[in-house]
């Protein structure tokens, strides 16, 4: 062989065996990165797992026994109720009404030494007891100190007779997308478990979940039985609450959502203060801006969220913002989710005075607005202006094209949209479609003017001018039972 081809052969070799010697070096490397993080997730397992709990809830519920010619269904309660829908006592006069105990499961974390447990909602609910068990096996019948339906954030209570690990809260705003995150819950009942991942997306909206939407989305797997559990950093900090999952198998799929801590902050310490959640009320119907909108208002960007329209005697009108504005800042900060800008005016206390920069016919303007009380219902749901559930009905104000569908044209009124089952209104005789022309004597042509003299009637009844297709009738209706 020839001195030029065994040069060759020897350095190829000698590539070869230094491009092996970096490929093992690189593998050495790479298990070592994998042990220190094997390392910090074991290290956080164990300061963590103390606080985490498994939350077991009982409630007796009323359960229709359908005579059934065929026997029993091989199908069980749950199938009916799913396809079908659970038939009330009017429906199934027939059936019989048994009580039974119904069972679930969750989790939470002690946020204190003594004893505060944040969960979500879904799992306490109305309860009738609530068991929390810890790590080391012990049990507490917990107490529910209060909860918060549109964000799903419940806050309840042991006693214990020393002092209990807690997990410290971080803040939620500080986390960016591809941080690493921990789940930690009971998925399908298993007790104490850990998933890793990490940050997906944040600040995710009109998922359908809550009322008030900004979940953090990750990647750590998420199961039922994980709703309540913390989220945490690298640093054993609880970023937010496991709440529900994106799936078409009812397992997990990759998809998790996790309501930010700094949310949950605001609800417990009004949770603590008070039992419930005050929201704050700015009174505009808003939406985000696109580039067909930016076009047609003449804006130069889609920044900001418009302005749809301005409720009568609301803290927006009565500080001057009107129909079309462009609010660009809050507070100085910049606006450009409706989502977010609700969630923020929400979670302001009333009575609070902030600044709104807005745009109005291609000029900046700083408006001052004092927010006020958003009224919310006896389960804390937000209540519009077009709904009176103390009558159970719903309104909407008669419009040219509504007159002409149902046979209102020239008349002045508030159209009837729905009547709950069985209410104050469907026993007066109140239908969908009626027209509600006076209330106590004083003609109305808005909901919220309805809902006005309603509220500030001194009587126990309201009486109501009611036209059905071409007749009238004075209708008094009782406010209480």
């Amino acid at each position: 062989m020839k001195l030029s081809k065994l040069l060759l052969l020897f350095f190829a070799s000698l590539l070869l065996v230094t491009a092996g010697g970096t490929t093992l070096l690189a593998q050495d490397e790479g298990i070592s990165a994998l042990r220190e993080s094997g390392k910090a997730f074991r290290s956080v397992a164990k300061q963590v797992s103390p606080a985490v709990v498994y939350i077991q809830v009982e409630k007796e519920v009323e359960q229709q026994q359908m005579n059934n010619p065929f026997g029993n269904s091989p199908f069980g309660d749950e199938f009916f109720r799913r396809f079908f829908g659970q038939p009330s006592p009017k429906q199934n006069p027939h059936g019989q009404t048994k009580k039974r105990q119904s069972m679930g499961q969750g989790s939470g974390f002690i946020i204190s030494a003594d004893g505060y447990i944040m969960t979500n909602n879904h799992v306490v609910g109305d309860a009738d007891k609530v068991t929390v068990q810890l790590l080391d096996g012990r049990e507490f019948t917990a107490k529910t100190i209060g909860t918060d339906p549109p964000t799903d954030v419940a806050l309840i209570k042991i006693e214990a007779d020393e002092k209990l690990p807690f997990i410290p809260l971080g803040d939620s705003d500080k986390m960016e997308v591809g941080d690493w995150v921990l789940a930690f819950g009971n998925p399908f009942g298993l007790s104490h478990t850990l998933t890793a991942g990490i940050v997906s997306a944040k600040g995710r909206s009109g998922i359908g979940l809550t009322d008030y939407e900004n979940f953090i989305q990750t990647d750590a797997a998420i199961n039922p039985g994980n709703s309540g559990g913390p989220l945490v950093n690298l640093d054993g900090e609880a970023i937010g609450m496991n709440t529900a999952i994106f799936s078409r198998s009812g397992g997990y799929m990759g998809i998790g959502f996790a309501i930010p801590i700094n949310m949950v902050k605001n609800i417990r310490e009004q949770l603590v203060e008070h039992g419930s959640v005050t929201r704050g009320r700015l009174g505009v119907y808003i939406q985000d801006i696109d580039q067909d909108l930016a076009d047609s208002f003449d804006l130069e960007q889609t920044d900001g969220i418009l302005v749809a329209q301005v409720i009568e005697d609301s803290p927006a009108e009565k500080a001057g913002l009107e129909q079309g504005d462009v609010i660009l800042k809050l507070n100085g900060e910049t606006v450009n989710k409706v989502a977010k800008f609700r969630n923020t005016i929400a979670l302001t206390r009333p009575g609070t005075d902030v600044k709104l920069l807005i745009l109005r016919d291609g000029k900046k303007k700083t408006v001052k607005v004092t927010i006020g009380s958003l009224e919310t219902d006896e389960k804390g749901q937000p209540v519009s202006a077009d709904k009176l559930p103390k009558l159970g009905m719903s309104l909407q104000k008669l419009t040219d094209d509504l007159a002409e569908q149902f046979g209102y044209e020239g008349a002045k009124g508030v159209l009837v949209t729905a009547v709950e089952a069985d209410s104050i209104a469907a026993r007066a005789g109140i239908k969908r479609g009626d027209l509600i022309e006076e209330v106590n004597r004083k003609p109305v042509s808005e909901a919220h003017q309805v809902k006005k003299l309603i509220k500030e009637s001194e009587k126990k009844t309201v009486l109501l001018l009611v036209r059905q297709g071409d007749a009238s009738r004075y209708l008094a209706l009782k406010l209480s039972d």
